[in-house]
């Protein structure tokens, strides 16, 4: 499979496209919700931070507890009961009843169970793809989330300007509805993939066996530690550019748009396996050039080239769908997916500590030089091929 127009045949593809394009509009505007109505109602701008970022940052404490349930239910019946879940919950935001407190307790809560569902919703695009289109489907999912968020952010600020918070919480609440029902009715029942109770310890366990094998520990650190650092460069954009920021992020969105269709599209199986690192240089390097303080359009030019380098990312993902265990594919891409978004946050908070020791582009020249140096360090390591990591996992047990 080579080509979008196959890839879109498949009916289940197209139900988790259109479902998941929706949830990211949907979770884009009620973020931008209930941040705004919690700063309207408290002034503090720590608060609506944490409004915004509230539904992520506990996906963390998910991956370390409740991952083991991602291989231990039935993948259509979590999906959908969880956005039907979720959108009755926003639902109830609507409608006012509930405090501020109340409204950042349940939204933090829900983002423990995020971690395990998106695992759920990860492990079904390698089922329903032949293994010869999971690159390009992911491309595509990828493509499809950064546009719905553009989507999400334009539609929900008009909202949020024109008529309120509580009208774009009624329309996430809809939207998540939709999306579920495109499930529902698009993907087949698929029976869980492994049995057995899910508990704290299952979960531990699990990762154990996914952080002490060697090559799946390296393929783990590829996810979570070259792009993390860049996403840290980015969080400076703001105190490098100011007001002229959005083109950097607009150059950033739009490298990173066509690394996915170039190499999910155009990339072979060889040239990915042995290109993801040397994508993960291409990311890192541009942003040296900041210490020379580059203006506004070099700058740009800069982020663009670099963004492109994102798309190691697929290259490493498959790689590692092939060498996880199929007990584990759930927790392991939930644990994938869970690191990524941790360290993208730790990356920003730490090039944020360094800026206020030099400057803006001084942090982004280190974030830069880790970037690369976690590179060599793990492109040094080398990994292995599923077969011998099957072989290993085979002989520790």
């Amino acid at each position: 499979m080579t080509t979008y127009r196959a890839l879109f045949a498949l009916r289940e593809f197209r139900a988790l496209f259109g479902s998941g394009a929706i949830s990211v509009a949907a979770k884009t505007i009620e973020l931008l919700a209930l941040s705004a109505l919690v700063y309207a109602h408290t002034g503090s701008p720590l608060l609506a931070a944490v409004a915004y970022l509230g539904g992520f940052l506990p996906q963390a404490l998910g991956a370390l507890t409740l991952l083991s349930l991602a291989d231990r239910l039935p993948p259509r019946a979590a999906l959908v009961g969880w956005r039907l879940a979720h959108a009755a919950l926003i639902a109830v935001f609507a409608t006012g009843l509930l405090p501020i407190w109340a409204m950042l307790v349940l939204i933090m809560v829900t983002g423990v169970g995020d971690a395990v569902v998106g695992a759920v919703g990860n492990a079904v695009v390698v089922d329903v793809l032949p293994a010869d289109a999971y690159v390009l489907g992911r491309s595509a999912l990828n493509a499809s989330a950064g546009a719905m968020q553009i989507v999400g952010f334009a539609v929900g600020g008009t909202m949020l300007a024109l008529i309120g918070p509580t009208v774009a919480f009624w329309a996430a609440a809809g939207l998540g509805a939709f999306g579920a029902a495109l499930v529902r009715f698009g993907l087949r029942h698929r029976p869980p993939r492994t049995v057995g109770r899910a508990s704290v310890g299952a979960t531990w366990s699990g990762n154990r066996r996914l952080l002490g094998t060697a090559p799946l520990r390296n393929l783990l650190l590829a996810q979570w530690l070259p792009n993390g650092l860049i996403v840290g460069a980015e969080a400076m954009f703001v105190p490098y550019a100011g007001n002229a920021a959005g083109a950097l992020f607009v150059g950033a969105a739009a490298g990173m748009l066509a690394g996915d269709v170039v190499i999910g599209r155009l990339a072979g199986p060889r040239l990915r396996a042995r290109i993801g690192f040397p994508l993960y240089a291409l990311l890192a390097l541009p942003y040296l050039a900041f210490a020379l303080h580059p203006g506004v359009v070099w700058a740009t030019g800069l982020v663009t080239v670099a963004s492109f380098g994102y798309a190691a990312t697929l290259t490493i993902q498959e790689q590692f769908v092939a060498a996880v265990p199929e007990d584990l594919l759930g927790q392991g891409l939930g644990l994938a997916g869970s690191g990524m978004l941790t360290m993208q946050a730790i990356g920003a908070t730490t090039v944020g500590a360094v800026a206020e020791l030099v400057t803006p582009a001084g942090a982004m020249t280190v974030a830069a030089l880790g970037s690369l140096l976690t590179t060599a360090v793990l492109a040094r390591a080398g990994f292995a091929s599923p077969e011998k990591v099957a072989q290993r996992q085979k002989a520790d047990a």
